[in-house]
């Protein structure tokens, strides 16, 4: 198992720029990446189910057709971000941020997730229920164009 830490963390040697780490094709379940920065890592289709990526930094990061089945997200930086065709079935996404995230063909149901910034995102492309669908076309409309 991997830990990440934040930059004040004594095991974090990694320092402000964070590290990048390419777990594609892996079976990562379980991992700790709790305050972790991975901008720009590779996690395609890696199996993160359970995974803990809580208050981190993963921006830019290729996450497509991963399964995160019941992964802890919150608080996180998912700006950029690439999520098209990832299972994340009961995936915690409260107050995260997933700015111009690609989601076609993503399974968002069993999420919690109103409460998250959906900026530019294309969750509509996304399988989810339809009491977050409604919340987010309030809050977060698909563009008119």
């Amino acid at each position: 198992m991997v830990m990440s830490g934040s930059s004040d963390d004594p095991r974090d040697n990694t320092g402000e720029k964070g590290e990048k780490l390419d777990w594609s094709f892996q079976n990562r379940s379980n991992s700790l990446l709790r305050k972790g920065r991975h901008p720009g890592s590779n996690f395609r289709r890696a199996v993160l189910d359970g995974a803990d990526l809580t208050e981190g930094d993963f921006s830019n990061c290729d996450f497509r057709r991963a399964s995160m089945v019941g992964a802890d997200l919150m608080k996180s930086a998912f700006d950029n971000a690439d999520f098209r065709g990832a299972d994340l079935k009961k995936a915690r996404l409260n107050l995260s941020n997933f700015n111009n995230c690609q989601f076609k063909g993503a399974d968002l149901r069993g999420i919690r997730g109103k409460y998250a910034i959906w900026r530019g995102s294309d969750w509509w492309n996304a399988t989810l229920d339809d009491d977050l669908k409604k919340t987010l076309m309030k809050k977060w409309p698909k563009p008119d164009n």
